[in-house]
């Protein structure tokens, strides 16, 4: 998948579920969650997609799982710095979020 199809679909998929938990868990305003939710996709989307670029086949599957988990933790991080959340809202938000694009990836593949 070329990189701007799959920086959009990440985006299509990831900003509306990040919306809808950080509004209804942390009564955080809509735009506000959009925006932080387009930020923190923004920041590591590109490195993501570098990354895995230079894994080699052999083992592309560890370092995905891996990278996907240092992922999630970043943007929980950003979002928790960015919206000034306490508590594991912010974590389950990115795990959620992040599990929902890489399964909406592979049905693709």
């Amino acid at each position: 998948m070329p990189y701007l199809s799959a920086l959009a679909l990440t985006l299509l998929v990831e900003v509306p579920v990040y919306v809808a938990a950080l509004t209804v868990s942390a009564r955080v305003r809509p735009a506000r969650a959009g925006a932080a939710a387009l930020m923190v996709n923004c920041v590591t989307h590109p490195p993501l997609w570098w990354f895995l670029a230079h894994v080699p086949a052999a083992d592309y599957w560890g370092y995905f799982a891996a990278a996907e988990a240092a992922v999630c933790g970043v943007e929980a991080l950003l979002l928790r710095r960015m919206l000034r959340l306490k508590g594991p809202v912010p974590y389950a938000a990115s795990v959620t979020a992040n599990a929902a694009s890489v399964i909406a990836g592979l049905l693709l593949i």
